[in-house]
């Protein structure tokens, strides 16, 4: 079966008009930097879902019946442990992120994953669970009724489907902060702006908008990934100010290379050096055919089927030629290419040899 380069036209003519569209406007700084100090925190915490539909954890799961155990202890309700049965039930494990500035009474999402064997937690209710910090300090609690993304059915005879997966479910503003984290973003009158991409050049270029808008001498670049800004006034204005000021920020020529999937990204700083290429391509066609094997009419054999393979090899004759002047930019690159009638797969081929002759300016990274 030949291989059609329909897919391989359609990328490249996505390519050429990505590179062709006009140039977006400047970043905000909010977009490009995090205020040192202003983060959010992970919780995690050890809680038992109830009210499942005979798809939770069996006795191979020791922990989910101590827990209901020690649950129904908290209670008031003393029972034996023979009479357990957890069909019903199942641990979980409970994490939140909790952002900085929250206040007691806040509500919060969390996720809740099946530590033990339960098939599907469809249906359940979390009972109140303490998340804590890496302090082991408690700051918020959680509970309420689990919103499970897929779906789960079996037969009697052990016919089953499922549809994504149901023992990983979310409570939406399920948790309640009972305790604040105190954020202090401003330290001996100065506080630091991250860049969530480290580059020099962009950091550079973040301090001088900073020096533009509050005056020389108010800000500069430690290094490649932090900005050092002079407290002035209120914190929060401050940081507020800082936020809606626009940077143009460096990109690297980068192209990415997904094996797997065939998918090519690159960037539209992607240029190339002076440089010729052929392209030509050997296409294998293999076909597969039954011939049936009639003895004669007196004889003694057997009818029999026989497998019969038809190989055909074809070249392109002669191979492609294109020429690329240097400076070139990505929509040449792709005008070019299209010419040469590549597929995906043959133009991650393509783009290696080109960075390894020293005509592709640019970093490749296979995935």
């Amino acid at each position: 079966m030949r291989t059609s380069n329909r897919s391989a036209l359609c990328f490249l003519l996505a390519l050429l008009t990505f590179a062709l569209a006009p140039e977006s406007r400047a970043d905000k700084i909010r977009d490009l930097c995090d205020v040192v100090g202003a983060r959010d925190n992970q919780l995690v915490g050890y809680g038992v879902v109830v009210g499942l539909n005979g798809t939770g954890d069996d006795a191979s799961a020791p922990f989910a019946a101590q827990s209901l155990r020690s649950l129904l202890r908290r209670l008031g309700v003393q029972i034996d442990q023979r009479q357990v049965r957890l069909r019903n039930v199942a641990a979980v494990i409970v994490t939140a992120n909790i952002p900085a500035f929250v206040r007691s009474g806040s509500k919060l999402d969390v996720t809740v994953a099946s530590l033990g064997n339960a098939r599907s937690l469809r249906g359940g209710v979390l009972v109140q669970t303490p998340l804590r910090g890496a302090d082991r300090k408690t700051y918020a609690v959680a509970q309420g009724a689990l919103v499970v993304g897929g779906f789960s059915a079996s037969g009697s005879s052990g016919s089953s489907v499922t549809e994504n997966v149901t023992s990983t479910a979310r409570v939406p503003n399920g948790a309640l902060v009972e305790r604040e984290i105190k954020v202090n973003v401003a330290s001996k009158g100065k506080l630091t702006l991250a860049l969530k991409s480290p580059d020099f050049t962009t950091a550079q270029r973040v301090a001088d908008a900073v020096n533009k808008a509050l005056g020389n001498g108010s800000a500069k670049a430690l290094d490649g990934g932090a900005i050092e800004v002079k407290a002035q006034g209120a914190t929060t204005a401050l940081v507020a100010k800082l936020s809606e000021l626009d940077v143009d920020p460096a990109s690297a020529a980068r192209v990415v290379i997904n094996e797997r999937t065939g998918t090519i990204v690159a960037g539209g700083d992607v240029r190339l050096s002076p440089v010729a290429i052929a392209q030509g391509g050997i296409t294998i066609a293999v076909q597969e055919t039954q011939a049936v094997s009639q003895p004669g009419a007196l004889s003694p054999g057997k009818t029999t089927t026989t497998q019969q393979s038809d190989v055909e090899a074809q070249e392109k004759l002669p191979p492609t030629l294109s020429y690329m002047k240097g400076a070139a930019s990505l929509a040449d690159v792709a005008q070019s290419l299209s010419t040469l009638g590549v597929a995906p797969r043959e133009l991650a081929s393509l783009l290696q040899a080109l960075k390894a002759a020293g005509a592709l300016r640019a970093e490749i990274i296979v995935q």
